[in-house]
């Protein structure tokens, strides 16, 4: 029988959907916590007379996840070094999984008291512990599979799942409101996205059971080229990868999150939007979110990563100037507009992302230094975007926003000009 580190056998049909069907369950998981966050969480687990401050305990509970997320970099990412992508794949999906579903059957402050949103952010720590193993782990398993010149396009695969599972969670969330009124919403209807998650993961489970090692990984282990201590050898001998990738993705995360979690929570509380109408807007957004990733990913593989990194943060940077004057018309075209270039240079930003971190490290510590430093940026861009916004809108105006994700945008920009050249084994 021949070693599985030297048979790629896996299809590439199904290494494309082993590694799109993660990140579809990833952002289905963390959408409907951010939309839960937003809509219901403040009233059943932060009760306060203040709206705003129960707000800000949610939003602060959503944050927690992404200082989890390097933790589970750290952890996920030693065994996927050491052991293989598909073993750990599994594991970060079975984490993750389990700690959304047992949000859907959480009791409520009203029930247990204070226990409740103690056990929310446990559950939240959970979910950012699988992340963080997660997204690596998928863009690694569809770029180590690539032929040459598609990595790009294979990249973008696993990032698809982020507008589509946002476009799922928002979905129910939306039919939820619309079709069992905000009574029985309240009630049961909020716990039904959490436990559908099963489904997902246990379609994502059946998927990476049966996939092989990526043929990248099965040289390494035959040339014995594994680290001992992965973590260790990226902050020691990858400091400037490490530190460069981080702030590559950071305006990405910052745009990201204003455009989902901070819009949504300002547009419904400040700007007069019922629930249903601005999801509605949201899941329009996210069609443009969806078309312009494969569009950034085939540039890529044309151009180059790094270029198409370069031009959208650029455009990002533009669009954090017409942040205020779009979003706070109150009209429906002009916020729909302000979705449709928001997410629209979102998925330009986001497409060939996962291929630009994945190429800062060598093989033997790739898992772990393209997830650490994806995770990382989601400390500094994205944990503490809808709060820290919220406050810069509420205290100084909705242009503030706009300066804080052009400022994060410039800050992109230098480390794309400062970046390393790709790993010497990047192509292998």
């Amino acid at each position: 029988m021949p070693r599985a580190e030297s048979a790629p056998a896996t299809s590439t049909r199904r290494v494309l959907f082993a590694s799109l069907i993660g990140t579809t369950i990833e952002f289905f998981d963390f959408y409907i916590y951010a939309t839960a966050a937003v809509l219901v969480f403040p009233a059943l687990f932060f009760p306060s007379s203040d709206a705003t401050s129960a707000t800000l305990q949610s939003l602060a509970t959503f944050a927690l996840a992404f200082f989890a997320r390097p933790v589970g970099s750290a952890v996920f990412g030693h065994f996927g070094d050491r052991i293989g992508r598909k073993a750990t794949l599994v594991a970060a999906l079975l984490t993750m999984g389990i700690s959304t579903v047992t949000i859907g059957v959480l009791p409520t402050y009203a029930s247990i008291g204070v226990a409740a949103p103690a056990l929310l952010a446990l559950c939240r720590f959970g979910q950012g512990l699988g992340l963080g193993g997660e997204w690596g782990g998928a863009v690694l398993l569809a770029i180590e599979n690539a032929p040459p010149g598609k990595r790009a396009w294979f990249g973008m695969f696993p990032q698809l799942g982020a507008p589509i599972g946002f476009f799922l969670s928002t979905g129910l969330f939306l039919w939820l409101t619309q079709g069992i009124g905000e009574a029985a919403f309240l009630a049961w209807g909020w716990r039904v996205p959490f436990l559908a998650s099963a489904v997902l993961v246990a379609v994502g489970l059946w998927m990476r059971l049966k996939l092989h090692e990526t043929p990248a990984f099965a040289r390494a282990m035959e040339h014995h080229e594994r680290e001992r201590l992965p973590m260790l050898a990226v902050v020691t001998r990858h400091t400037r990868a490490l530190i460069a990738g981080t702030f590559v993705a950071l305006a990405t995360f910052v745009l990201f999150y204003l455009m989902t979690v901070f819009s949504l929570s300002w547009a419904t509380s400040r700007l007069g939007y019922s629930r249903e109408e601005f999801l509605l807007l949201q899941m329009v957004g996210v069609l443009f979110f969806a078309v312009t990733i494969p569009l950034s990913a085939w540039l890529a593989d044309r151009r180059g990563a790094r270029f198409m990194m370069v031009l959208s943060t650029v455009l990002i940077l533009a669009f954090g100037l017409v942040f205020a004057p779009l979003f706070a018309a109150g009209s429906a075209p002009r916020v729909l507009l302000f979705l449709a270039l928001g997410l629209g240079v979102m998925g330009l930003t986001y497409g060939p992302l996962g291929t630009v971190l994945a190429r800062l490290f060598p093989v033997p510590v790739r898992y772990t230094g393209a997830s650490l430093a994806f995770n990382l940026a989601g400390i500094f861009g994205a944990s503490l975007a809808p709060y820290l916004a919220t406050w810069l809108a509420a205290h100084h105006g909705l242009a503030s926003v706009g300066y804080y994700l052009a400022g994060s945008a410039l800050l992109t920009l230098l480390a794309l000009w400062a970046m390393p050249a790709a790993a010497p084994d990047a192509q292998a």
